[in-house]
């Protein structure tokens, strides 16, 4: 779907040089994108020559230096506010905005003066059935997800608000001198009118207060008195709006955006102020605008509001977004957020690993701290009702005998399939992590995830299609698990009358060989099987990266290859070995699933994650693999389903296509080439400097 232009503000209304003298909103992450009619921003405290325009966060009591310069000057004021699909954690946390309105009339929730968005609902014009279609569709899309303005809450739970055959009212409490109060027309004596109205529209129904998390926790005064509250149903606890909304049968608010949250959800909404969306038909009124003579439907409200004049951005790339994107984003920021929610013990992390977990695992509802033994992690999991976090390469029987007996949650960490430009070894940080809460992928002696992913799931339509999508977008830009820097790619020039097999070296204390493999356990014996088993072909052995830079185990003597291959590459790029090749042989390397990618015949020597599916010739059963899956499947499985992704330069959580985009641009940047010990301590500081990149 195409980014729509700016909205709102007329198209042709452009700023020559616009002052930004507030710090905070200077700040803003991208804010050149949400503001495209602004050909330059100045972040200054004081005014130049070129200046034509002035931004500023609202009628906030801090912008009164930009709106006192606007108004000295007969400059535009622009005054930005943050959308309703802002986040989801608070920005006062320092979650940045994923929305802004942006308006040069006023500000949408103060019914004082016109502002641009009640411009747009009343003067029309834009109703046409795409613009309507398009909302009907983010209704239900946000509706089915339960989305939010912030997104921070946890699921309510079972035993609030149980079902009842009793009516439900919700009345929504505001903090004190909340600045959409005055803006609505309103002040504190209407939240106690709209009380009293609840309890004598509804003297049988349970009344349900819901008051703003600052005054549950003490931090911010509400407008309803404590007196008035009693009897009657506080709810308090975090958690989210739509869960509340889905258990309500009617709503009372003064200028919330609940309220109009439970408008677009059907349910009758009454306004004892004047928000947004009061004064056009949808809602039962106390107050009234002479200005707003329209009836508009919850629909048409939400078109303006979240179509017409909210701006979106992708956070990862700083381009404009649209709604629709903006609330994937959304729902996929908040799972990840109750992924990682409550407490994380970490064990068995490199220092320079700590900044990157830091990272992987941040929600705003979470904590992440790092121990040293297996005692003290337990003990901290179970104290704190958290869970055990560690990676998984550093797990030995008696490691895994104590945190079995610890009885709390474990989730083993790994390396996820499309990791990095450059390797783990050489401390370059992971884009890519797997947190598996059975077993883990390399670790064919029982099942983890992926197994149980891939021998379950019913993946539809519209996933297998990104798959084959996104298989074919790393094929083509020639991307692998480490993406090691070659300038050029060198020629392979193989013979063309011989069945070319592509044999792949190992670290050969990899968990992966140690967990899943038998006889041939060592890539001198790997050669040894494969020439066995294929006397005519032109074998070409390619040692590991980490084996050729000297950071592992593995080297096979040149007499021995000699006599077993007809040729070792060392410095090959593996996307161009894969490709000359007619197939691959390998134990249990994840070069067999790229050549599976790549359309080629791959034989395993051990139990690695992609074999036993039916895709592969295996010397080994797979008595627990009995599904026979398509090599879509298999993608959506091992590269969608199963790892999460981190992009590097945001720190934010993202997809797949994510990572490789900004692979693709970094495939040519030449790596840090010094002493290797200067490299670690680097990494080191970094990591114990770096909380996490990103809030979101």
């Amino acid at each position: 779907m195409p980014v729509p232009q700016a909205k709102g503000i007329p198209p042709e209304r452009q700023f020559t040089a616009t002052l930004v003298p507030a710090r905070g909103v200077g700040a803003i992450p991208h804010l050149e994108a949400f503001l495209p009619q602004c050909r330059q921003l100045v972040r200054s405290a004081h005014p130049t020559s070129e200046i034509d325009s002035v931004a500023g966060w609202g009628f906030k009591p801090t912008a009164r230096y930009a709106r006192g310069l606007a108004a000295k000057h007969n400059w535009p004021y622009l005054a930005l506010e943050d959308g309703f699909l802002r986040s989801v954690g608070l920005g006062e946390a320092g979650a940045p905005p994923l929305s802004l309105i942006v308006d040069d009339m006023g500000v949408y929730y103060d019914a004082r003066t016109p502002s641009r968005l009640e411009a747009v609902l009343q003067d029309g014009g834009w109703e046409a059935g795409a613009v309507l279609a398009r909302a009907r569709s983010a209704i239900s899309r946000i509706v089915e997800t339960g989305l939010s303005k912030t997104n921070i809450g946890p699921p309510l739970g079972n035993d609030c608000l149980p079902p009842t055959t009793r009516r439900r009212i919700l009345v929504i409490d505001q903090t004190f001198g909340d600045a959409s109060i005055t803006g609505g027309l309103a002040n504190a004596s209407c939240f106690e009118r709209m009380l009293e109205a609840a309890r004598q529209d509804e003297s049988n129904a349970e009344i349900i207060v819901r008051r703003h998390p600052a005054v549950s926790t003490g931090l911010k005064r509400g407008c309803l008195s404590p007196q008035a509250l009693q009897g009657l149903t506080i709810l308090d606890q975090p958690c989210r709006v739509a869960d509340v909304l889905d258990r309500v049968d009617a709503v009372y608010t003064v200028s919330s955006l609940t309220g109009f949250e439970a408008l677009i959800r059907g349910l009758p909404v009454r306004c004892f102020g004047m928000p947004f969306y009061a004064g056009w038909g949808a809602t039962r009124d106390e107050l009234n605008s002479a200005r707003r003579t329209r009836i508009r439907t919850a629909e048409e409200l939400f078109a303006a509001a979240y179509l017409l004049c909210t701006r979106y951005i992708n956070p990862l790339s700083g381009e404009p977004a649209t709604l629709e994107d903006t609330i994937e984003r959304l729902v996929e920021m908040r799972d990840r957020a109750d992924r990682n929610s409550g407490f994380s013990a970490c064990l068995g992390y490199a220092p320079w690993k700590h900044g990157s977990a830091r990272t992987i695992l941040y929600s705003p509802r979470g904590e992440v701290k790092f121990y040293s033994s297996a005692r003290s992690a337990a003990r901290a999991a179970k104290a704190r009702q958290g869970r055990i976090v560690f990676w998984a390469a550093r797990e030995t029987p008696e490691l895994a005998a104590e945190l079995t007996a610890a009885t709390v949650p474990l989730l083993r960490m790994e390396d996820g399939f499309i990791r990095s430009r450059g390797l783990g070894s050489d401390f370059h940080r992971a884009a890519s992590v797997v947190l598996d809460d059975l077993g883990v992928y390399y670790d064919a002696t029982r099942p983890s995830r992926l197994e149980t992913i891939l021998e379950g799931e019913n993946f539809d339509s519209e996933t297998l299609t990104r798959a084959q999508a996104l298989a074919k977008r790393l094929v083509t830009a020639g991307l692998s698990k480490y993406n090691l820097w070659n300038p050029e790619r060198p020629h392979t020039d193989w013979p063309a009358d011989r069945f070319k097999l592509l044999v792949v070296g190992q670290v050969e204390n990899d968990k992966s060989i140690l967990k899943g493999c038998e006889s041939v356990r060592t890539n001198l014996g790997l050669l040894q099987a494969v020439r066995g088993s294929h006397p005519e072909a032109f074998i070409i052995f390619k040692p590991h990266p980490d084996v050729e830079a000297g950071n592992r185990p593995g080297a096979v003597t040149p007499s021995a290859i000699a006599t077993l291959a007809d040729e070792v590459v060392r410095d090959h790029d593996i996307d161009a070995c894969i490709n000359a090749a007619d197939g691959l042989a390998t134990m249990t390397s994840l070069a067999g699933f790229e050549a599976l990618l790549r359309g080629k015949a791959v034989w395993t020597y051990g139990r690695p994650f992609y074999a036993g599916w039916g895709l592969t010739t295996d010397a080994l059963d797979f008595p627990r693999r009995t599904r026979r899956l398509t090599l879509a499947q298999l993608i959506a499985g091992a590269l969608i389903a199963y790892p999460i992704y981190i992009h590097p330069p945001t720190g934010l959580p993202c997809r797949p296509e994510d990572v490789v985009a900004f692979l693709e641009q970094e495939r040519c940047a030449k790596p840090d080439t010094g002493p290797k010990r200067l490299r670690y301590w680097r990494a080191v500081f970094e990591s114990l400097q770096r909380q996490p990149k990103a809030r979101y």
